[in-house]
């Protein structure tokens, strides 16, 4: 009995942070679309503005905040493999 309630007890405590990561990764994510949504706009301005260093400028930055989201989603992904590969074992 005391071993069942052990058990059940590092379950429910492991859901919860289970929980909390996935809040924040889905937080950090949305942040991650948002800034890159603004420099895209950035880049939007600057093109139709007609200067073409700032064009180019901000062309650099969004792809900069677009290999940076998709680096984040890989490690966010090669990460939960392993964790799944791990409790297979």
């Amino acid at each position: 009995m005391k071993k069942l309630t052990i058990t059940l007890a590092a379950l429910a405590l492991s859901a919860s942070a289970y929980a909390q990561v996935t809040t924040a990764v889905k937080e950090a994510a949305k942040a991650t679309v948002e800034k890159t949504e603004q420099v895209g706009d950035q880049a939007k301005a600057a093109v139709t503005s007609g200067s073409t260093k700032e064009a180019a400028k901000a062309k650099a930055e969004e792809h900069k905040a677009k290999a940076h989201h998709h680096a984040h989603k890989m490690k966010e992904a090669a990460k939960s493999k392993d964790d799944k590969q791990g409790a297979a074992k």
